[in-house]
């Protein structure tokens, strides 16, 4: 489930996890870019717009040694899971 609804945001590479709860895509495409006053200029940065534009709780990568990563749980349930997708693509969708 996670695998297709992440792959559906445009500029996301999905590495298919080996059987853990979480996800690390990769979002190099998106350090650079910007939503008002807010330029996305480190993983760090991508995980704090997603909490406060989106709502939605992830991790940089940097804190796991994977600059250019970021950590998404996916210990939720199914309906969890496609709100934060959406959530999140809807944030992305905004980064210019």
């Amino acid at each position: 489930l996670m695998i297709k609804l992440l792959s559906e945001i445009d500029n996301m590479k999905i590495n298919k996890p080996e059987g853990a709860f979480y996800m690390f895509p990769n979002i190099a495409k998106y350090i650079g870019k910007t939503y008002k006053n807010y330029t996305i200029n480190s993983t760090n940065k991508l995980a704090m717009f997603l909490l406060e534009d989106a709502g939605v709780s992830t991790v940089s990568g940097t804190a796991f040694g994977a600059d250019n990563y970021i950590r998404i749980s996916y210990a939720a349930s199914e309906k969890e899971l496609k709100e934060a997708c959406r959530l999140i693509k809807e944030s992305l969708d905004k980064l210019d």
